[in-house]
């Protein structure tokens, strides 16, 4: 009777309990990014493995936002990344009231950092009233709708 230590070591030379590689190797980091900090090429590489989840395809990074800190060597995910911020936390920013015909923009200050279709709360600088609205655009939040 085969000792179970004796199989187990027959299967892993065997290869059989070798996880699943796949032919493109996903991209890791070439330097410690920080939360924040917009992918440019040159701190992206391909690895030679693959790992779960990891982006293949460079263009689908470049230019994305890191959403947490990434160091280096390891793999970037989807989760990882998202669209730059066009907006920053204490940023002056036109705050826009836009219905039908009416259209009344005042200055607002930004409470909170968001990119493009993100809802971010805003301190209108003329009442002091805090509202909420949606990233239009770089330094324009628009709200009533």
């Amino acid at each position: 009777m085969m000792r179970l230590s004796t199989i187990l070591g027959v299967v892993a030379l065997a290869g059989l309990c070798a996880p699943a590689q796949s032919e493109a190797g996903g991209l890791v980091s070439t330097r410690m990014l920080t939360s924040g900090t917009v992918i440019a090429p040159s701190d992206v590489r391909r690895s030679e493995g693959s790992f779960a989840g990891a982006i293949q395809d460079p263009s689908k990074a470049v230019g994305l936002e890191t959403r947490r800190t990434i160091y280096a060597g390891r793999p970037l995910t989807a989760a990882d990344l998202g669209p730059p911020a066009e907006i920053r936390r204490n940023d002056n920013v036109a705050l826009r009231f836009l219905s039908g015909a009416l259209r009344i923009t005042t200055e607002g200050r930004a409470l909170g950092r968001g990119a493009r279709g993100d809802r971010i709360s805003v301190m209108n600088l003329d009442s002091r009233v805090i509202v909420f609205g949606r990233v239009a655009g770089p330094g324009v939040v628009e709200v009533g709708r």
